[in-house]
């Protein structure tokens, strides 16, 4: 049976494993960041209806613009946007990516502040973007002065900021993306996929597009929306940049079906986000109960909350899910990442939890 090693692979992916977190049959699950809370019923049909009228005409492509859908995005996000200033695509993945290849690529660079997403090393590696791993503080946290620093030393082509940031979960102070639009010799992709679990006064990076060409906020509707199966990522961003990415997208990269079924979830973002207030009560719960347990828990704008666990995290990871909860091991010693899901989910976690005191 032929292997990667009998195989002419890039020697750079030797020895990578794929990105992914254990997809496990567990009583609960709380590990990928999902929306617990299924689509609603009358989401249900809307969406099945929408998907049902592009049946007829698959034989066609679909708009390859997404021009309609675009709109949409557009009006959500507010601020003035416009279609000419959003993209979309196959989930924020596909939209990074994509500004990687148009931005990146050999010979130049790309820096995030780790910790952070683990996906923007790997999609720098499959564009041939140098990845250069910036640190953050020993809490997690980033200052503009530190921020700036590393940019000046390192003068990326690209600069991941994550607000919320992943794993940690806290969004970034403005004045940091300030500073680091003042700083960096090129683009600033600022990712918000957990924007909408932000706690009140959190101001996103969309609020400073004017006047900031090289500024790209990136957004998705896996999370809020609970349209995680249905992979819709998009950016908001100037024109030109949206002109870029369109030099390096694939033909037709969103189906007919996507484009209609996104569509429809937008026509009814007040129900699908109606259970975000609900996420975050769960969220602030687990942040207050770990907390009163005596475990260090950091400050989370998301829809998952990092927590510090005694001794070695894979050893608390087995425990919980002997417990039957699943949760992530982000790879931090002495940190697990668990996503804020429903009530009866916290009861589980919180209870398994008392298995590591």
């Amino acid at each position: 049976m032929t292997s990667l090693d009998d195989l002419p692979l890039r020697d750079d992916l030797r020895g990578l494993t794929p990105y992914g977190a254990p997809q496990l049959d567990v009583a609960v699950r709380l590990n990928t960041n999902e929306n617990s809370y299924p689509v609603p019923e009358p989401v249900v049909e809307a969406i099945g209806k929408a998907v049902a009228a592009e049946l007829r005409d698959l034989n066609r492509y679909p708009d390859r613009d997404a021009v309609a859908l675009r709109a949409d995005l557009a009006a959500y996000l507010g601020h003035g946007l416009t279609v000419a200033q959003v993209w979309a695509a196959n989930g924020s993945n596909e939209i990074q990516q994509q500004l990687l290849q148009a931005f990146g690529g050999p010979g130049r660079s790309a820096l995030g502040f780790t910790p952070a997403y683990s996906m923007h090393p790997l999609l720098a590696l499959g564009t041939g973007t140098r990845w250069v791993p910036a640190a953050r503080g020993a809490d997690f946290g980033l200052t503009a002065d530190d921020a700036v620093r590393q940019i000046r030393e390192h003068r990326p082509d690209v600069v991941f900021l994550c607000s919320p940031n992943n794993p940690t979960g806290t969004a970034l102070d403005p004045a940091v993306v300030a500073a680091v639009l003042d700083a960096a010799p090129a683009m600033v992709v600022v990712d918000e996929a957990y924007a909408e679990f932000a706690r009140p006064g959190t101001v996103s990076a969309l609020a400073v597009l004017p006047g900031h060409p090289r500024l790209v906020v990136t957004r998705t509707m896996s999370k809020a929306f609970g349209f995680a199966g249905g992979r819709l990522g998009y950016l908001a961003a100037d024109p030109a940049v949206v002109a870029a990415v369109q030099l390096v997208r694939l033909p037709y990269h969103l189906s007919a079906l996507t484009q209609a079924a996104a569509r429809a979830a937008l026509a009814h973002r007040d129900a699908l986000l109606g259970t975000v207030d609900a996420i975050k009560a769960q969220r602030d719960r687990i942040v207050a109960e770990l907390r009163a347990r005596g475990h260090r828990v950091a400050d989370s704008d998301a829809n998952f909350v990092l927590f510090q666990v005694a001794g070695d995290q894979a050893a608390a990871w087995r425990t919980l899910l002997e417990q039957g909860v699943l949760v992530r091991d982000v790879g931090l010693p002495g940190w697990l990442r668990v996503t804020a899901g429903t009530p009866a989910e916290t009861d589980a976690f919180l209870a398994a939890m008392e298995k590591l005191s």
